[in-house]
């Protein structure tokens, strides 16, 4: 006999090896079979799995397990990524806790072996807590970013794409991680609200000229005149100015037109050395926004790097590696003068020699970026040549005002990142994007929810290229090698490109490759390329991508590109992308805020399948899951209900019967709950094809809750313990058929608890093979829908007169009769036929076709009949009455309260939007419960 209870303690364990050791988590070997493969996001190497691993990766597998289902040849491909910053940082922060040397101080090669103890020690993790998920990976086939076979193909597109004008060494500004000491992409930078400030300071004019400065009004009335010797400027970075090239203002803004083309001083250094820049036009200045003048430090900022670009400004880079000022190069006297010859001359030497140039002062010199801004603005403030205000007291004081700005930060590292001109390798992604963009605007490939295309297409169209190199030691070391001379030779070994070089000695590039570069690889280099495998033919392009939004930029753009490149086929047609998992208020998860929620914890507490089942119930498209403890209780006790289904069906001895025939039952109950069990499999699998999980999900739970437990198992019964031997066993095979059917859609869902149950309801012959490789439930049609019409008026008529006796508090033991007017022939016919069904479970004693409604009777209609059930001696009208009064009055009271708070605009301003739509959905619940009471107090007389 079942056990009273499902253990997912000790099940879970026992049924994943029982899989795994079957190879069912293998593609089948029949080279005939249609094939369906994903390929796992790797999850980083350091990484331990959090909840949106655990929607992703479960999104994954009720996919896998529904085509493996089907008879396909599935391939779900697992690996990790080796996350090279982030690996990175946790070995170095093992060596410093263990009182170790340092990554400098061990060297490069020491450290790398380093790295890859820990890797095989502790790395990993993430994928064992996957399997305690139910994840049906071919473990046998799990890939790593920098395995001997995925280096070998980040090797030879390297190679290939130099080699084709793809792939190039140049010197530009990238987001410069200090604490790291490497670049990192725009898309690894948190852009913050800080509190800031904002100084203003004056640049004055070389050779002591002057100029008329005269502000005038929107009416163009003049409001200030004055002679001035300076051009102001605003700035949130003054230890920037120390690089300035220019000072651009906008060709419109008629208050500078006479100063364009002279030159300005930099306030800052040694008096006798001030070095001297061009005032320039240009079309990036906003003449309403502050002095309308700008400086342009093209080394250090995005946008005066464009600026300078566009108008051959030099870009003067000011710090090291570390985000400290410079401390090599000449004497601040030669550099100066290198630069004010520059300024004078318009000539613009190669950026090398710019970039040789240094421009800090000694006094800067070695000082981190924040302590040098304190002493410059300390110095141009006591030199004069700060902008001034008058204060309350008619002081002149400087300029400085206290303002929020967007700081950016190192999404790892936590510190201000620093624009920074270096020499970087990059790929060329413009070119690499262009096929990447006609296949999603032909169709080849397409995003579900669709409007992520917009988000891509964004992205795309307006790429910009793409630094590949990152100053780190974890990593795919870059296959370049200089000679003494710089010279570069880019090759797949050293002994290759020292023969490209003619023999010369050479020192290889230190720097490794962006992680994306390797995982933009994924789809086809974990297949075997660049060999040409029998997997890489059968399984690319792969089926379908399931990840979140926010690597649409770091890996889905990028796959598209090299796999269209290298392979010449989109790496999948399709493309889900899932929501983002909250708080049940709908708050983003984070530990600050104590709401995150630990999927093993939920795991270890509820079991898998309720985890699950949450997450596939909740994935709606477009819509963020609301997630809870209480939502995946509310699914424990749905695998609850189901092994409490499969008791009874046990105790009433219903067991598969090989020779059973669906389409040939006879009995109506169960002709309509075969219909029903086939019609919901069909929903089910028409939701999964279209990546709408949530409306499978609740097509699997909608019958096997509400129609093959609540409703079929009561039909049932009376067959089950009645005298017709022929209908008792028909209804037993029945049962046990749409049990099956009911354990073969969950199974993508729930696979812990339908495969126990699939054992445990096997009969004594047992049955063949596993559910995880059982079919998919193939569709019977049966001749007629008479059943399905006559049941589920059955099921109406019950539930109608269920909600009558609740909404007129009838007690629960009284017995009614119901009379049915206006009762087509039809309608009498299945009165006569599903009485006994009606009666036990409507709770009547009589139920018969009338003409006349009695006196005080409740009412309601089903289909054209309308039901009369006579209350007389029943319940006291009066008091129901006025019970019903003083509900109505409650729940109105409720609702004007309501009205009141969602009407107070402050409230509706300053509350949290989560709580505002709480209040709304209060709102709506206690309107829903005043028309039922209404209706309710319609019907007494």
């Amino acid at each position: 006999m079942l056990e009273k209870t499902f253990n997912p303690q000790e099940a879970e364990p026992r049924l994943y090896q029982a899989w795994e050791d079957s190879g069912a988590f293998q593609p089948k070997d029949d080279p005939n079979a249609e094939t369906f493969s994903i390929v796992i996001p790797p999850p980083n190497v350091t990484g331990r799995l959090h909840i949106g691993h655990a929607l992703n990766n479960t999104l994954q597998d009720v996919l896998v397990r529904y085509h493996r289902m089907l008879g396909k040849a599935v391939l779900w491909q697992p690996g990790t990524d080796h996350a090279g910053i982030a690996t990175q940082m946790v070995v170095e922060r093992k060596l410093a806790e263990e009182g170790n040397q340092s990554r400098r101080e061990m060297g490069r090669e020491a450290f790398i072996d380093r790295v890859w103890e820990w890797k095989e020690e502790s790395g990993g993790m993430i994928l064992q807590q996957l399997r305690r998920l139910g994840a049906s990976c071919d473990w046998s086939r799990e890939r790593f970013t920098m395995d001997e076979g995925l280096s070998e193909a980040v090797l030879k597109v390297f190679v290939e794409l130099y080699e084709q004008g793809l792939i190039y060494r140049g010197k530009r500004l990238v987001n410069w991680d200090p604490h790291f000491e490497t670049a990192i992409s725009d898309l690894e930078v948190e852009n913050v609200e800080v509190d800031g400030h904002m100084w203003h300071f004056k640049y004055p004019l070389a050779d002591g000229r002057t100029y008329t400065y005269v502000e005038k009004d929107a009416d163009g009335n003049v409001v200030l005149e004055e002679e001035r010797d300076y051009i102001s400027i605003a700035t949130t970075r003054p230890e920037t100015m120390l690089g300035d090239g220019a000072v651009a203002v906008h060709p419109s803004d008629e208050r500078y037109a006479s100063i364009v083309g002279a030159l300005c001083e930099i306030p800052v250094g040694p008096k006798e050395h001030r070095r001297l820049i061009p005032i320039i036009t240009d079309e990036y200045p906003d003449p309403e926004f502050g002095s309308g003048a700008v400086k342009i430090t093209g080394a250090h900022d995005f946008n005066d790097y464009d600026v300078a670009r566009r108008n051959n400004i030099p870009l003067y880079r000011l710090m090291d590696m570390r985000g400290a000022l410079r401390t090599d190069g000449a004497p601040y006297a030669i550099e100066s003068a290198k630069a004010t010859a520059l300024a004078k001359s318009g000539e613009l030497p190669d950026e090398n020699t710019v970039d040789a140039i240094n421009l800090v002062p000694e006094d800067y010199r070695g000082l981190d970026r924040f302590e040098a801004r304190e002493k410059i603005v300390a110095a141009i403030t006591a030199e004069g040549l700060a902008v001034t205000v008058k204060d309350e007291e008619g002081n002149d004081v400087p300029l400085v005002e206290n303002k929020k700005i967007q700081q950016p930060f190192g999404d790892r590292s936590h510190v201000v990142i620093e624009p920074m001109l270096t020499d970087q390798w990059f790929a060329d992604a413009k070119t690499l994007a262009k096929e990447a963009i006609a296949a999603v605007e032909d169709g080849r490939t397409t995003f579900h929810p669709k409007n992520w295309e917009k988000t891509y297409f964004e992205w795309m169209r307006n790429i910009q290229p793409w630094c590949i190199s990152r100053r780190l030691w974890w990593g795919h070391q870059i296959p370049a090698w200089y000679d003494a001379d710089g010279n570069v030779y880019v090759a797949e070994s050293e002994d290759a490109a020292r023969e490209k070089a003619g023999g010369k000695p050479l020192t290889r590039d230190e720097d490794v490759l962006d992680t994306w570069f390797s995982s933009a690889l994924w789809p086809f280099s974990t297949l075997g390329w660049p060999e040409e495998t029998d997997e890489l033919k059968r399984f690319y392009p792969t089926s379908v991508l399931v990840t979140a939004f926010d690597i649409i930029f770091f890996w889905v753009a990028r796959m598209m590109m090299q796999g269209l490149h290298f392979m010449k086929e989109v790496p999948f047609p399709d493309v889900y992308i899932h929501a983002l998992v909250r708080d049940e208020k709908g708050q983003k998860m984070s530990k600050s805020k104590g709401n995150v929620i630990d999927p093993i914890e939920l795991v270890d507490e509820f079991g898998a399948d309720a985890v699950r089942f949450t997450l596939a119930a909740l994935a709606a498209q477009g819509r963020d899951i609301r997630m809870s403890k209480e939502r995946v209780e509310g699914y424990r006790n749905f695998g609850t209900k189901l092994w409490n289904a499969a008791r009874f069906c046990l105790m009433n001895d219903c067991r598969p019967r090989a020779d059973f025939d669906p389409s040939a039952v006879k009995e109506t109950v169960n002709r309509w709950i075969v219909q029903e069990a086939y019609a919901a499999s069909d929903a089910v699998a028409k939701g999964l094809e279209t990546y709408r999980f949530n409306e499978a999900a609740a097509a699997a739970y909608r019958f096997v809750w509400n129609v093959f437990c609540d409703w079929h198992l009561e039909f049932a019964k009376p067959l089950f313990a009645g005298e017709d031997e022929a209908a008792k066993a028909e209804t037993q095979a029945t049962t046990a058929h749409v049990l099956e059917i009911a354990l073969k859609i969950l199974h993508p869902f729930m696979p812990f608890v339908t495969e126990e149950l699939w054992r445990e309801t096997a009969g004594e012959g047992g049955r063949d093979g596993l559910l995880i490789a059982a079919d998919w439930p193939r569709a019977v049609r049966l001749a007629d829908g008479e059943a399905q019409g006559e049941m589920n008026w059955v099921i109406t008529m019950i539930t109608e007169i269920r909600k009558l006796r609740a909404e007129m508090n009838i007690p629960p033991k009284s017995k009614l009769s119901a009379i049915l007017t206006g009762a087509s022939e039809q309608t009498k016919a299945r009165i006569e036929r599903q009485r006994p069904l009606l009666m036990r479970l409507a709770g009547l004693e009589a139920i018969s076709a009338g003409d006349t409604i009695p006196e005080g009777s409740a009412q309601t209609v089903v289909e054209e009949a309308t039901v009369a059930l006579p209350l007389e001696g029943v319940i006291d009208f009066g008091a129901e009455k006025a019970r019903l009064d003083k509900e109505i009055a409650r729940v109105a009271g409720e609702i004007e309260r309501l009205d009141r708070k969602l009407g107070n605009e402050k409230f509706v301003a300053n509350a949290p939007p989560e709580v505002v739509e709480g209040e709304k959905d209060k709102r709506a619940a206690y309107a829903a419960e005043k028309d039922a009471l209404e209706a309710a107090r319609s019907r007494l007389p």
